[in-house]
């Protein structure tokens, strides 16, 4: 067996849970037979002022206001906000584990619609970055590494091996992860169909990744899960966020430019109904904008550094020189992006 598809215990994996509700009580219950088994970091949302309800029985860590303002004492920033959903990036960036994996606490275990039976997250997400991901030629018969699949007729010999999967891109159920427009235009709308399939993103191509359910590899590419993005009068549901698909966005060309890869599909989860919709839209909304002028950017950006750091700093060099001047918020998520690294380096040093 391989280097990268050897087991990986679980001692070597922190679970990040960002808390934007102080009762977490019913999440806990829910994912305990497969929370438990891992330490987990919960990081309280800095604006929350009640005291978080954890049920008893699980190894974690909780941090808080005070621990945030405890690591920014000796390494202030100016451009990062830990709170809302940005939390949970502090928790990236206190663990020492090998590899994150991230659930909102709007989610709960979902089940496979053949069995009824809870589907393990944690375990599907492990599969996935222990197995190797095929960014260079499309397999058809979805990922070759996943039970009853395999390479298809005419693919390369030379390109089987496939690359190091670094980043795990999990889906949901139920309440899907929509645009205030599109989700005003067709509010009863609702994922229901469960497909047993993992893919990996082809390099090259972009995606809009959301921290909803996602799981990656700390040691190797930690410091390109960056936090940046956020828009003028953003609020407390994903409606109103951009941070995960920017992270999403500079985390694949970096990744893409260090012949890593990035994997989607399962596992999934259910997530609750949550925010307006039609609220959202009355506040004053970058997001959609934005994208028309972030997905050329990235598709143009090439890299010349040789670790994930350095490539950090690269693209918020350019996002700068060439984004910051006409979108104030871009030009500061590139501010962002510096602190982050240099933070990283402080803390994780």
């Amino acid at each position: 067996m391989s280097e990268t598809e050897s087991i990986i215990n679980d001692e070597d994996v922190d679970v990040v849970i960002a808390a934007l509700h102080s009762d977490v009580s019913s999440f806990m219950e829910q994912w305990r037979p497969f929370f438990s088994r891992f330490h987990l970091i919960i990081v309280k949302d800095p604006d929350l002022g009640d005291d978080l309800q954890i049920p008893d029985g699980f190894n974690y860590n909780v941090y808080t206001r005070t621990d945030i303002e405890q690591v920014l004492a000796s390494t202030p920033v100016q451009y990062i906000n830990f709170s809302g959903y940005f939390c949970r990036y502090f928790g990236y960036l206190m663990s020492r584990k090998k590899y994150i994996i991230s659930i909102d606490d709007d989610c709960f275990p979902a089940k496979d619609d053949k069995t009824g039976i809870l589907i393990d997250a944690m375990d599907q997400h492990i599969t996935n970055l222990r197995t190797p991901a095929t960014p260079k030629f499309f397999n058809t018969l979805y990922d070759p590494y996943c039970d009853g699949a395999d390479f298809v007729r005419g693919y390369p010999f030379s390109l089987r091996e496939g690359v190091k999967c670094v980043l795990s891109c999990g889906l949901w159920l139920n309440l899907a992860d929509l645009d205030a427009p599109t989700q005003a235009l067709v509010p009863d709308k609702r994922n229901t169909r469960y497909v047993d399939a993992v893919l990996t993103v082809p390099k090259s191509s972009l995606m809009p990744m959301s921290g909803i359910n996602v799981a990656f590899d700390r040691e190797i590419i930690g410091p390109a899960l960056v936090p940046g993005l956020r828009l003028a009068g953003e609020g407390k549901v994903r409606w109103e966020t951009m941070e995960d698909i920017w992270c999403g966005l500079c985390a694949k060309v970096v990744i893409d430019h260090l012949s890593l890869g990035v994997k989607s599909g399962l596992p999934y989860v259910w997530r609750n109904e949550s925010g307006d919709a039609v609220a959202s839209l009355k506040k004053e909304w970058e997001g959609m904008k934005l994208m028309e002028d972030l997905v050329p950017f990235f598709q143009a950006v090439k890299l010349s550094a040789t670790t994930p750091e350095d490539c950090v700093m690269e693209v918020a060099k350019m996002v700068k020189e060439d984004l910051g001047s006409s979108h104030e918020s871009i030009g500061l998520a590139a501010d962002a992006m510096v602190e982050w690294v240099s933070l990283w380096k402080a803390v994780q040093s």
